[in-house]
């Protein structure tokens, strides 16, 4: 039992643009099919059609195990969802759930009167922690004449700041041949941070750079880059985000002054992103 043309149709328009599937790279795409569905895309047995990623998932969906193709198509309705959301509609959602449950899979949620999902906060931190994190971070505006231990200091200072809040974040790390100043998990998504507290404003070929360890990742990464003096206005005619999103020194001040959760602005700025495709929302517009 695989997929009837129709049905054949319907995954090609959502998912396969040409020779490509959703934003994945050939790296990404193998890992999702061994993390989502246990098989290799790549072995020969699915490029009897070609060896591009469109025909090779079409020929998976004409070659494996049902329920195998239901994963897949499952797994790739959440990648929909944030890759090209003007696709994932309520119409699409019904007709691809459709398949999937006889394939054998379960229904994609959703549907006209589903509620919001309930997002679970955590308890507002004490006061005195909070206005301590405030006053930490205008320190390290004295610490000018100390560039290096001041760049260290505000990694260190993120990090607690996501910690307050319930981020389960790790502190700076290294990797072959790269430095990663931290990460989190919010949302059951894992975060790499980028931070830096230079004079000059960050550009262009500082956001590739980081883009880039983001994309050499699994397609489930995110990035913030936080840059203190914020982003020069030539680099928005030089860079697309893709996976990142971007906050400043003011960003920050705003949301320890008003006590903000950073989880709930994480989630607004990613919101903009995929929405007005602006990954530099500014905490002002979002919480006005």
């Amino acid at each position: 039992m695989t997929l009837r043309p129709i049905e054949a149709k319907l995954v090609d328009d959502l998912f396969v643009q040409g020779g490509y599937v959703l934003n994945f790279t050939n790296q990404t795409f193998a890992e999702f099919f061994r993390h989502e569905v246990g098989v290799d895309i790549y072995d020969e047995v699915y490029a009897f059609r070609g060896g591009s990623k469109g025909k090779r998932l079409i020929a998976f969906t004409q070659k494996a195990q049902p329920k195998a193709i239901a994963k897949s198509l499952a797994g790739l309705w959440e990648y929909l969802q944030a890759d090209r959301p003007d696709h994932a509609t309520e119409d699409n959602r019904k007709k691809l759930s459709a398949i999937i449950e006889r394939l054998g899979g379960g229904s994609l949620s959703g549907g006209d009167v589903a509620e919001e999902p309930k997002v679970a906060h955590p308890p507002l931190p004490a006061a005195g922690i909070l206005s301590a994190l405030e006053a930490e971070f205008l320190a390290l505006g004295a610490m000018d004449d100390r560039p290096q231990e001041r760049g260290y200091a505000f990694e260190r200072f993120l990090k607690r700041w996501f910690d307050t809040w319930g981020l389960d974040s790790r502190a700076a790390f290294r990797t072959i041949g790269e430095q990663i100043d931290g990460s989190f998990q919010h949302d059951g998504t894992t975060y790499l941070v980028e931070a830096k507290w230079h004079r000059a404003q960050t550009d262009a070929a500082m956001l590739h750079s980081f883009q880039g360890k983001i994309e050499e990742r699994p397609v489930w990464t995110r990035g913030l880059h936080v840059s203190h003096a914020g982003y020069s206005a030539p680099s928005w005619t030089a860079f697309t985000s893709r996976r990142i999103i971007l906050m400043d020194g003011q960003d920050i001040y705003i949301a320890l002054n008003r006590k903000l959760d950073p989880g709930l602005v994480i989630r607004e700025k990613a919101r903009a992103a995929s929405e007005r495709k602006n990954p530099f929302a500014k905490v002002l517009e979002l919480f006005p």
